[in-house]
């Protein structure tokens, strides 16, 4: 038997009131969920329908009946709207509205005019009819491969409310009455659908719940993915420690980087080997792990090396490192992150050597400036003191015990002007008389001359490859190395039994070993090069001496043994004939000095000494105090013209007083006419006076206020058919290009004794006029 009408009444009161709280828990809980918002609404406005219902029952006016009717339609309207909100469709506020105005004006309307029970029930049954329709339209709308179940039961719910709407619709169609007779049994069925869709509704919460935390899970895994293939796609390491040391995660740079293969375990603990720029093991208190572990600060910026394989290879990085922390703020992982910078740390190192090589570079140029400056005084005071030790000599007799004395003067003087001419040399102010020459020629020449001076016990070998190409070359000034790096080997012995060794080869101009400025030249010529090396087995040397050995006044040998000008000579004469050089040494094992020279793809000289120096292709060695000649002053005057002829008339010009009464007395002794002055305007003014009295003007290049340049063009301009001679005690090419186009017929080297003076004036001056 069925509970009577109020029971049934009071218990959907109750319902109501439990589903409006419980669906205002949920939406405070979860406000995205559109949905419950919505349902607590319809609770609510079934609440209040229940009670007008109830009051119905009890005998009230028509008015509660239409009440009650448009509140329990704005209930379900309600519940159909946050079923839309739930499955984010738009909100029918249209259809809705319509529909309760409709709703509304209609039960008024019966209200008004019959009140009659069933015409409340017919109205109220078709709009539920009707919105009961929409709610399975929008269900069904949602079915795709796979249906939920909670949709599927709630589809088949409202289609049981649908048919149960039609089965009131055909009893009042039928009956032509109201449904009070069996009104229990519809209340007591929609009591029921109405629990069951409340349960319904919270299953579709719950399901919306674990959608959308499948879809965060989705969601953060495919960012993790993504994550994880950024980071192993970076060009920078990145690694994941836990606290305890051991590696959680490594990306592909890190592994490229360590040279890790990848079938290595990540899982694998790591050895914090980490080099101090210094290359030293750095201490354990500045490794960044170790720092972010001590301090859970981050740590940027840190330099550090790893050596990789079997240590002979340092690879260096630019290290960050950062804690992860988690919600509690404990330490989850560290953070290690680094960039490598091997190349930049090359580059910084090739850097520092092209900064030192510069620094090197102007300090020789610093010293050669010097050097050029101080020649001229220098020759000046040289040729005075070897003129005046001369003529003082051809004034003694040959028993004169003075004569030694002045001997020992002219030998020191020769040292002083060799020591001038290696100065020259390193600050290549020197001229060179390149010409094709034989390079296995010049080697035996240097191993004669070195053969001489070395111990019985030293072996001197030479090895000189068939068919060697000539180069083009001072003959003097490769004697010059040559023989200073045999010299040097003999050093290195120390007075040991040992060998030294030259060898001469052709090397193929695409050759690796060629250095880069000697492989140009080749390669623009078509030709090779000319390697030449001279090997020792002596002392060598470590690196920081070796590092140095080019550095002007830099010398291992003790005082007054050398003067440090040696190699850098040889270093200067090597790149003025565009070749260069390069030293391998080590201590106890010897040294080898190798010099590459172009070649000229041709054949050498027919006669490779004739293209050399005056003498032979090696200078001058003073053997000692007999190195002058030893005249009288009747054999020095042999060399003057005879007394038939008019005396020379010779112009010499030059700042220095010394050297101008030292000249006048040489020529003189010569049977020259000498008008020797100090100053060039004097000069001019001589020759502007008498133009055709001088044979020849000699004058000092470089003079304060005119040099002689100056002086030559201003000559010229008086008497064009003057020779004009210009000493100087370092030439250039800018010198001579200038002198040719003042009408200067020789350039003459000042650092040649000053008795060749006299066989330059010689050469140099007019024939004389008949008397």
């Amino acid at each position: 038997m069925l509970p009577d009408l109020s029971t049934l009444l009071l218990v959907r009161l109750g319902v109501d009131v439990l589903t409006a709280v419980a669906f205002w828990g949920q939406m405070r809980r979860y406000p995205a969920i559109g949905g419950p918002g919505w349902w607590a609404l319809g609770a609510v406005m079934s609440i209040v329908g229940s009670v007008t219902l109830m009051l119905r029952v009890a005998g009230e006016g028509p008015g509660s009946a239409a009440l009650s009717a448009v509140l329990l339609f704005a209930s379900h309207a309600s519940a159909w709207v946050g079923l839309r909100s739930y499955l984010r469709l738009p909100l029918p506020w249209r259809t809705l509205g319509t529909m309760l105005v409709l709703m509304t004006a209609l039960q008024l309307g019966i209200a008004v005019l019959t009140d009659r029970p069933e015409q409340y029930q017919m109205v109220y049954a078709l709009t539920m009819l009707v919105m009961g329709v929409m709610v399975l339209r929008d269900l069904l709308g949602q079915r795709v491969h796979r249906f939920p179940p909670e949709y599927s039961a709630l589809a088949l719910l409202s289609g049981a409310e649908v048919l149960a709407l039609l089965a009131m619709t055909a009893w009042i169609v039928v009956s032509r009455s109201s449904l009070d007779g069996v009104a229990a049994a519809f209340i007591l069925f929609f009591l029921l659908t109405k629990f069951l869709r409340v349960l319904l509704f919270s299953a579709l919460v719950s399901l919306r719940l674990r959608n959308d935390a499948d879809q965060a899970r989705v969601n953060m895994a495919e960012r993790e993915a993504e994550s994880r293939a950024l980071i192993d796609h970076l060009g920078a390491g990145v690694m994941v420690f836990r606290p305890d040391r051991t590696l959680l995660r490594v990306n592909q740079a890190a592994r490229r980087f360590l040279d890790w293969p990848e079938e290595r375990d990540p899982e694998a603990a790591f050895d914090w080997q980490l080099l101090s720029p210094d290359g030293h093991p750095m201490p354990r208190h500045e490794v960044p792990f170790e720092r972010v572990l001590a301090t859970g600060q981050p740590v940027s910026d840190v330099v550090g090396g790893v050596r990789i394989g079997d240590g002979s290879l340092i690879r260096w990085a630019l290290c960050n490192a950062y804690p992860e922390n988690d919600v509690l703020g404990g330490l989850r992982h560290v953070v290690f992150t680094f960039v490598d910078i091997t190349a930049l740390r090359q580059m910084q190192q090739q850097q520092r050597t092209l900064e030192q090589q510069l620094a090197q570079s102007q300090k020789m140029e610093a010293l050669g400036t010097l050097a050029g400056g101080v020649a001229h005084d220098f020759n000046n005071i040289l040729a005075a003191i070897l003129g005046n030790a001369d003529l003082a000599r051809q004034d003694l007799a040959p028993e004169a015990p003075s004569r030694q004395s002045l001997h020992e003067i002219s030998a020191a003087a020769r040292r002083g002007r060799e020591l001038v001419r290696q100065i020259l040399a390193f600050s290549r102010q020197q001229p060179l008389a390149r010409t094709p020459v034989d390079p296995a020629a010049i080697v035996a020449e240097t191993c004669s001359l070195l053969r001489t001076a070395i111990a019985p016990q030293v072996q001197l070998m030479t090895s000189v490859a068939p068919g060697m190409p000539a180069i083009l070359a001072d003959p003097t000034r490769l004697g010059q190395v040559l023989l200073n790096l045999g010299t040097n080997a003999v050093h290195a012995l120390q007075g040991r039994p040992g060998h030294i060794e030259f060898i001469v080869d052709l090397v193929d101009g695409g050759d690796p070993v060629l250095p880069e400025e000697v492989a140009t030249h080749c390669r623009r010529s078509g030709h090779g090069a000319v390697r030449i090396r001279v090997r020792d087995d002596g002392c060598g040397m470590d690196e920081a001496t070796r590092s140095r050995i080019f550095e002007p006044f830099f010398t291992t040998k003790g005082v007054g043994q050398g003067t440090g000008l040696g190699l850098p000579v040889v270093l200067g004469i090597v790149e003025a004939h565009g070749g260069a050089i390069e030293v391998d040494s080590r201590p106890g094992e010897g040294t080898t000095f190798t010099l590459f020279f172009p070649s000229t793809g041709e054949p050498v000289p027919a006669d490779p000494l004739a293209a050399g120096a005056k003498g032979g292709t090696m200078p001058d060695i003073p053997s000692g105090p007999d190195t002058l000649p030893d005249q009288h002053p009747a054999e020095s005057l042999a060399m003057s013209d005879t007394s038939s002829a008019e005396p020379r008339h010779i112009l010499y010009l030059d700042d220095d007083d010394t050297l101008v009464f030292l000249v006048r007395r040489l020529l003189e002794r010569r049977g020259y006419k000498v008008t020797a002055l100090c100053d060039q305007q004097a000069a001019i003014d001589a020759v502007r006076s008498q133009p055709q009295a001088f044979h020849l003007l000699m004058t000092d290049y470089n003079m304060p206020g005119m040099s002689g340049i100056d002086v030559a063009r201003q000559v010229q301009q008086i008497n064009p058919q003057l020779p004009v001679a210009v000493a100087s005690g370092y030439i250039s090419d800018e010198l001579q290009a200038e002198a040719a186009a003042a009408g200067v017929v020789e350039v003459v080297f000042k650092t040649d004794a000053v008795e060749a003076f006299c066989e330059i004036v010689a050469r140099l001056v007019a024939p004389a006029r008949p008397a």
